[in-house]
């Protein structure tokens, strides 16, 4: 089926950094699969791919990175993660207030979002 000498389609490297960048489209489309997913087994299954894929990207990574196949961007500077991380906790928190307050008020409609009697997640599509 493929030729058994040295000769290939395409040069290694090439070959390698297209894998690459599928390894990481991949990752995504697992991240989104699993935080759409509506069965708590469809969710783990997804969970697992992501996870694996993230290795296998990993070590490909680090594969590519000791032959002088890759070479990162330059380091970040400590003051830009922190106002990265910084923002990214104050939006998170954000959320959880907005959430927190949608929760005990009354929904959109003027209708409770949670009503007596009833699971909170019986007519919720993204409950797990």
């Amino acid at each position: 089926m493929y030729p058994q000498n040295n000769m290939s389609f395409m040069p290694a490297e090439d070959l390698l950094h297209t894998i690459l960048a599928d390894l990481k489209r991949t990752v995504g489309e697992y991240t989104t699969a699993t935080t759409e997913s509506n069965c708590s087994s469809v969710r783990q299954m997804f969970t697992d791919l992501t996870n694996d894929t993230l290795r296998a990207q990993g070590d490909l990574y680090r594969l590519m990175s000791q032959n002088n196949m890759y070479s990162a961007s330059s380091k970040a500077l400590r003051v830009d993660l922190d106002k990265q991380i910084q923002e990214a906790r104050k939006k998170q928190q954000e959320c959880q207030q907005f959430i927190q307050q949608k929760s005990s008020s009354a929904g959109g409609y003027g209708q409770p979002m949670h009503q007596q009697g009833q699971p909170s997640h019986q007519h919720n599509p993204y409950y797990m």
